[in-house]
């Protein structure tokens, strides 16, 4: 295995993880899948997202404590190899680079939805062009791309605070209490819960991060605060202003909002922020994709080939592979059905991580945890219990469509791994 050292340059701090972190969880999810999640909460959309952001929370502290034990590129599946056999871990971390790709694809749909208001150009071949920039600017390495990302993600969160500033004087016109129960919450939150896919992927940043120990747990918690924020305020603005039944039946809730309440160049300006968005986000899942099959090869997992780095940049071959099979996923599904199998596919990382804590406090009890989870009973750490029955209640309201394509996605991972093996 190769050392922290010998692979990235350490050039990110504590600024420039968090707005990876902001970066790549306000995307597509805020701006489209709004108007289902409203579908299916009414008024009360703006407790599901808060519910959504508590549930991951609860798998964040996992994920704190994890990083601090093994500062590794790979998150999930360096997590997994600590105490499966190679084939689980193989499953994790193909199961999480899979749902990276499948969520650039989604969001580059997401992309080419908000530049056909802008140019009049085919859905797919935006999304392709799209895909094919950001694997380009992603070959030149995170280093280079830092600043852009924090300069995107300035921009993401200053068209949301616009969006609250400009119809914050709705609020109060219509009732944020009623809606469809405690079912219609929990349902809710199992859609929009894509919006905040991508705050454990600060962790793939970790061997580009300096004193990733301290610095990898403070900015996960802090990008996942500062977008929960973000999406309930947004979220109680909306609804003030397109009531929930308008909101639900929006297909550009954001722009419909800035154009009932000042229309004009803000319904443009909001359409660009949306574009930067979206791109930002494509651009840092990508990005968490390759890394991912990086840390594979760099196990030993899979073939050493997908470790190989660009002077000591990125690892090329990885990359070359995540924006082509997101190419592919965007020519076959919707925005919505990869959506969900994102979902589907997060939420069995999320039953790893946890079941990794709660095992690894066994067998490792003396083992230093920079982080340590608080609350256990004799051995048994409480939060990650809770993370296991919040992420399984989330699961619970999956349609079978985007859950066939995750599990059709997780067996064509094992076909590959089983072949590869026989070859060695």
């Amino acid at each position: 295995m190769n050392s922290d050292n010998d692979n990235f340059t350490r050039s990110l701090g504590l600024t420039h993880v968090t707005a990876s972190g902001v970066g790549v969880i306000i995307g597509a999810g805020i701006y489209i899948l709004i108007g289902p999640a409203t579908q299916r909460a009414g008024g009360l959309v703006w407790v599901s997202m808060l519910l959504a952001s508590v549930l991951c929370a609860l798998t964040a502290f996992s994920y704190m404590e994890l990083t601090s034990m093994f500062p590794k590129a790979g998150s999930e599946h360096e997590f997994a190899r600590q105490v499966f056999p190679n084939w689980v871990s193989f499953t994790t971390g193909w199961g999480m680079a899979v749902a990276l790709v499948v969520a650039a694809a989604a969001v580059s749909l997401g992309f080419a939805r908000y530049l056909h208001e802008f140019v009049n150009i085919n859905e797919h071949f935006a999304s392709i062009l799209l895909l094919l920039l950001v694997g380009a600017l992603s070959i030149t390495g995170m280093q280079h791309a830092r600043w852009l990302v924090v300069a995107l993600s300035v921009i993401q969160v200053g068209g949301l605070l616009g969006v609250v500033i400009v119809g914050a004087h709705h609020i109060g016109d219509v009732s944020l209490t009623s809606g469809h129960g405690f079912g219609g919450v929990l349902s809710g939150a199992s859609i929009i819960f894509f919006a905040y896919i991508g705050f454990d992927e600060v962790i793939t940043l970790a061997e580009e991060t300096k004193d990733p120990h301290r610095t990898v747990p403070r900015a996960l918690m802090l990008a996942l605060a500062i977008s929960t924020v973000l999406y309930v305020l947004v979220a109680i603005v909306a609804v003030s202003v397109l009531g929930a039944s308008g909101l639900a039946l929006s297909t550009h809730p954001l722009t419909d909002v800035m154009r009932e309440s000042i229309g004009g160049a803000s319904v443009k300006i909001i359409g660009a922020v949306a574009l930067a968005t979206t791109a930002n986000t494509t651009l840092l899942a990508s990005t968490a994709a390759a890394r991912m099959i990086y840390s594979m090869g760099d196990t030993g997992v899979i073939s050493s080939r997908w470790a190989a780095v660009h002077k000591k940049r990125t690892p090329r071959a990885a990359t070359y592979a995540v924006a082509f099979a997101a190419c592919i996923l965007s020519l076959l599904g919707g925005l919505e059905i990869l959506a969900e199998a994102t979902n589907a596919l997060v939420y069995l990382m999320f039953l790893i991580v946890n079941i990794v804590v709660i095992i690894l406090r066994q067998r490792q009890p003396e083992t230093p945890r920079p982080f340590r989870v608080s609350f256990a009973i004799g051995l048994i750490p409480v939060v990650p219990c809770l993370g296991i029955i919040a992420t399984l209640a989330l699961s619970l309201q999956l349609e079978m469509r985007p859950l066939l394509v995750a599990v059709g996605l997780l067996f064509a991972g094992l076909a590959l791994y089983t072949m590869d093996t026989a070859r060695r």
